[in-house]
């Protein structure tokens, strides 16, 4: 095998004072070059500042101003326990429950005195039934509402309430659309008005015949309550506008970034590590946005487990995302390593070359060939691995909301493919070598 094959790419052009393409002779590079790598150094700046305002864009747009994908993402809350024990509690307090005990005593005192009970005596038997019967419809109603929220039928109230919800929210951020539910003083709120009816059935089913006089109630469930509210319409409006043509618009400033480098392989580096930082910052920075928003909720969220859950969901997405282009930042900065002149990779490449070549040449030795694949394949092996690399590029831009994980399959079916060109490159390599013996 040649030395230039086994150090694979060029050697990085010198350094920076030597004389540059259209420098002026003297070692100082021209004011063409001079501008050239500073619009460079811009662009990747800014490029790595944009990737993760492209997220917070990405999920706005799929999650807070998308109804179906938003429904679809809270939907489990109506099992988080932190949430339902917050339910059952608004729930609860929706009912009144303490006046239905003394309203029973009222009606079964109501009932002896029709029969004779002295109206003194009446009074104070309704007192006396008051006290215990309002203990027991407490444990009453506390029972039946957690029954209601633990029950596949809230589940559904959930979606239903949160659709519609979901409408106010999007018209209070963007000024599009409405709802039936309200966003005011900062607090995005959720009736919980159809289950209390539940509620109200199953009490009455239950022989608690005073609760059938419970009126229609329009409770409201705080999602969220934030004083900034208003400053939040302003940014959602902005990343609205924006839309999905901001992560399109960031790769392009990427590549025109890495294209007008000197060094383009340690630019792609650079970027993409940069990226990986600033995504990095973005998810300190939402974790620590998380604890001091639970450390300052106002009165009206009951909950702060509830508050905890919910927001958690809400920004599971954005978190995700954050953690897959940190990961992809550092696979495509260590690929851009492994293809450069250092020692490191050089070594890496050349075992590898070596190791395709005792596969190729124990083959043969088994009769087994490619034929003229292998001689193909490694005739066209760097097109062929530039092909691979941009179809893998293009899976991952075309991928429905990518995870760390997706990642980590494509960096396998990748270097599983790069591993059959090596083979089968190597299986050329030595049946042109057998023909040339020959």
């Amino acid at each position: 095998m040649s030395d230039a094959h086994r150090t694979g790419p060029a050697s990085e052009p010198g350094p920076e004072g030597a004389t540059a393409p259209g420098g002026d002779g003297t070692g100082k590079p021209s004011a063409a070059v001079l501008a050239r790598r500073i619009a460079s150094a811009v662009l990747i700046v800014l490029t790595c500042v944009l990737v993760p305002v492209a997220l917070l864009t990405t999920w706005v747009h799929d999650i807070v101003l998308d109804t179906d994908r938003y429904v679809t993402t809270v939907a489990p809350l109506a099992t988080e326990p932190a949430v339902q024990d917050a339910a059952v509690d608004r729930i609860t307090e929706a009912v009144a429950v303490h006046g239905l005990g003394t309203r029973a005593a009222g009606d079964i005192t109501g009932w002896l005195q029709s029969q004779g009970l002295p109206t003194g005596a009446g009074d104070a038997l309704k007192g006396l039934l008051g006290a215990e019967l309002n203990t027991v419809v407490d444990d009453l109603v506390g029972k039946a509402a957690g029954e209601v929220v633990r029950s596949g039928a809230f589940a559904t109230v959930w979606d239903d309430a949160n659709r519609a919800a979901h409408g106010l929210v999007v018209h209070a951020l963007t000024g599009k659309g409405h709802g039936a539910v309200g966003v005011s003083d900062g607090a995005v709120t959720l009736d919980v008005g159809a289950a209390v009816d539940q509620l109200k059935q199953r009490l009455v089913d239950a022989g608690l015949t005073p609760a059938e006089h419970i009126p229609t109630v329009d409770k409201q469930f705080v999602l969220f309550q934030s004083d900034d509210l208003a400053k939040f319409r302003t940014y959602a409006r902005l990343l609205d506008a924006l839309g999905n043509w901001l992560p399109v618009v960031v790769v392009l400033i990427g590549v025109a970034g890495v294209l007008l480098a000197r060094g383009r392989r340690r630019a792609l580096a650079r970027t993409a590590l940069g990226a990986a930082f600033a995504c990095l910052v973005v998810a300190i920075a939402l974790s620590v946005g998380r604890g001091y928003y639970l450390d300052h909720l106002p009165p009206e969220v009951q909950s702060k487990a509830a508050a905890g859950a919910i927001f958690d969901t809400l920004v599971r997405f954005l978190r995700v995302s954050l953690r897959t282009a940190i990961v992809l930042g550092v696979v495509v900065a260590l690929g851009a390593y492994l293809v450069g002149p250092g020692r490191l990779p050089v070594a890496v490449r050349g075992r590898s070359e070596d190791a395709a070549d005792a596969t190729a040449r124990w083959a043969a030795a088994h009769q087994l060939h490619t034929g003229r694949a292998g001689e193909w394949a490694q005739r066209h092996r760097r097109v062929l691995t530039l092909a691979a690399l941009l179809i893998i590029a293009l899976v991952f831009a075309l991928w429905n909301h990518p995870t760390v994980l997706t990642v980590l399959l494509l960096v396998l079916i990748l270097l599983a493919v790069l591993a059959v060109l090596a083979l089968l490159a190597a299986s050329g390599r030595v049946g042109d070598d057998r023909y040339r013996q020959g």
